[in-house]
């Protein structure tokens, strides 16, 4: 996605870095006893700073200062160092030689047919308690209308890949201490082999951690606060979503955010940063709104209702700081409980264009059941134009 490369230097102290480490590996090639050995030139790294139409990664490790973000070649899917494996104790996912595996560097991975919409949907009931017991045959999928024929069904937690993205701006810095928390205990309560990658957001977007399923990095992570500026929300949740579809070994992809204000920063619009989110085989949204003081609070809630409610997550607002930490558990809670169902659309996914989803849930001893999952998505491999 052109411009919006979650790992490029986004601020002058990062480019006055770069820029002064490109003089010097200047000087050191014009010495007549380095020019004979120097490496090619377009193995340099990198040769020109990224200007704002640019996408260039930055030479930086994900430890460094939210000043400087994550080089891409430190994703998993580059890097020569997996993540660290479970600990003894751990319980695997239920293997199925079609669709899911540990590879050989004992990541689990899911493997799909590439015809298949896979849909991530929870269930509850009319008091809202989540049901967790249904099968296959209680579950209806109709794609713009039209049944669909469920072919793959499961019921389990399986891992997911996932962002957590906190406000940075000037209007949380009161508020990060609880917020961080929050977001660490969500992990603690995810599955052990979730993959999970920092964003801290103001007026820019900066990976400060990339994927890992250590505390202690994602932590460090967290506490990189530098509150200050604006918020662009909607540009540092279309980078995520990128960097989920480009680094992401995982099929079920997650984002989390939390934030107390409107949009008042990003180049993107809600309308945009929604088109892009509901690509196939986006992610869920999920977002907690501490709107208390916001200016704006009935258009800030609208815009995370919308952008949770297309994607299949849901927005929390709490009256209080101290709920925050209770709504990441039961998230977390929610997305282990969540059913995969997989169908072949009956409109081929080379015709393109936006695909309407409903999914209907009907059981005995049930009685109202309440499906949510994405509203629906954008096949083939760029989305059409216009939005919902």
């Amino acid at each position: 996605m052109p411009g919006r490369d979650i790992t490029r230097l986004q601020n002058r102290a990062a480019r006055v870095l770069l820029f002064t480490l490109l003089i010097l590996a200047g000087v050191l090639t014009a010495m007549p006893v380095w020019s004979q050995s120097a490496a090619p030139q377009n193995d340099a790294k990198p040769s020109t700073a990224p200007s704002s139409t640019q996408s260039s990664p930055a030479p930086s490790s994900p430890s460094q200062s939210s000043s400087t973000p994550a080089s891409p070649a430190q994703s998993p899917a580059q890097s020569s160092s997996p993540p660290a494996p479970a600990t003894p104790g751990q319980t695997q996912p239920k293997k199925d030689e079609q669709d899911q595996k540990l590879n050989d560097q004992g990541v689990f991975v899911f493997r799909q047919d590439v015809n298949e919409v896979l849909l991530h949907a929870s269930v509850v009931d009319d008091k809202q308690r989540i049901v967790t017991n249904l099968t296959r045959d209680d579950f209806t999928v109709l794609e713009d209308g039209k049944p669909q024929k469920i072919i793959s069904f499961r019921h389990e937690d399986i891992p997911v890949s996932m962002g957590i993205l906190i406000d940075n701006s000037g209007s949380m810095r009161e508020k990060r201490n609880k917020v961080n928390q929050a977001a660490l205990n969500l992990v603690r309560s995810s599955n052990p082999q979730d993959e999970v990658f920092i964003v801290n957001f103001n007026d820019e977007y900066y990976l400060d951690q990339d994927f890992t399923n250590n505390l202690l990095k994602l932590k460090e992570a967290l506490e990189k606060i530098d509150a200050r500026g604006g918020t662009a929300l909607y540009d540092a949740l279309v980078a995520s979503a990128e960097h989920l579809k480009r680094f992401a070994r995982l099929e079920k992809k997650v984002l989390f955010v939390v934030t107390d204000g409107e949009d008042n920063a990003s180049n993107e619009t809600l309308e945009q940063a929604v088109k892009h989110l509901q690509e196939e085989n986006g992610p869920s949204v999920y977002a907690i709104g501490i709107l208390g003081d916001e200016e704006h609070p009935k258009r800030a809630r609208r815009a995370l209702e919308i952008i949770t409610q297309r994607t299949g997550g849901i927005a929390f607002f709490p009256k209080t700081l101290d709920e925050v930490d209770e709504i990441s558990k039961s998230v977390a809670r929610d997305i282990r409980s969540q059913y995969t169902i997989g169908y072949h659309p009956t409109n081929p996914r080379g015709n393109g264009g936006f695909r309407q989803i409903r999914v209907e849930a009907k059981a005995k001893g049930h009685g109202k059941l309440i499906v949510r999952t994405k509203s629906g998505y954008y096949a083939g491999a760029q989305a059409a134009a216009g939005t919902r």
